[in-house]
């Protein structure tokens, strides 16, 4: 538990074992927004939308959707109710903190802080999500109504993801539902809530380091500045949208 950043309340400057090598660090370099990444409304004519679907995919490899169906509310809360989880009581939170990858629900820091050379500036609640009741009683009792609003959230998110995944099946040609028949590529649903507490100096280190993701499709509500996307080679940064949320396809659908 002494390893999560969030039980450091009073840093004043980032710990030696944080800090980057000089050739990976951020910096205090601006990195220019991406002014062409896609936004997609879900709500238009079919034949559109697949078509501005497909393309993104093809040209980007994620996209901001909006018009997706998930109630503002709903998206609201569950981003306050993750926030205050984070910010409950260490003895609260020690029950679910491990260093095991295989947990159904596990709080931890950086990525696999055992084994890195250098750890990442984030802790992060990680938990399967389908199906639901078979794991939503090892999610967090605390806050209160963190199972009732996140078992809700993820009932829709999961509905809106494979309701994508049919419409790009569509604009490849394969029939709807094809990851859901004999791939059984949609049967696992992992959420994951990512918290970044402030940095006493944010050019000394990152959050997470670049990567890919390697399922097939990853959903993320941008609460904040921060996420930057490879684009022609250049690193560019997304701005977030108001209740938009950003789709990125990933290795597995590629």
């Amino acid at each position: 538990m002494e390893k999560l950043l969030s039980t450091k309340t009073d840093l004043k400057f980032v710990p030696d074992s944080y800090i980057l090598p000089s050739d990976t660090r951020p910096g205090t370099t601006k990195v220019p927004p991406l002014e062409t990444i896609p936004v997609i409304d879900l709500k238009q004519e079919p034949t559109k939308l697949i078509h501005q679907i497909i393309d993104a995919c093809k040209d980007f490899g994620f996209f901001q959707l909006i018009n997706h169906g998930v109630e503002e509310k709903l998206i609201q809360d569950v981003l306050a109710v993750t926030k205050e989880f984070f910010e409950l009581p260490a003895e609260d939170k020690a029950i679910f903190f491990s260093d095991d990858p295989k947990k159904i629900c596990r709080l931890y820091t950086s990525i696999d802080y055992l084994k890195e050379p250098v750890h990442y500036w984030r802790d992060a609640l990680r938990h399967l999500g389908h199906p639901l009741e078979k794991h939503i009683q090892f999610w967090p009792h605390k806050p209160p109504q963190y199972q009732e609003v996140v078992g809700r959230y993820s009932v829709e998110v999961r509905k809106l993801s494979l309701y994508l995944l049919d419409l790009i099946c569509t604009g490849l040609g394969l029939e709807p539902g094809y990851f859901r028949g004999e791939t059984e590529l949609t049967e696992v649903h992992v959420m994951s809530a990512n918290h970044y507490p402030p940095c006493p100096d944010p050019s000394l280190t990152l959050g997470l380091p670049k990567h890919c993701d390697v399922n097939l499709i990853t959903l993320l509500l941008q609460e904040m500045d921060g996420l930057h996307v490879m684009k022609d080679g250049q690193w560019l940064s997304v701005e977030p949208i108001p209740n938009a949320i950003v789709v990125n396809i990933g290795h597995t659908l590629q």
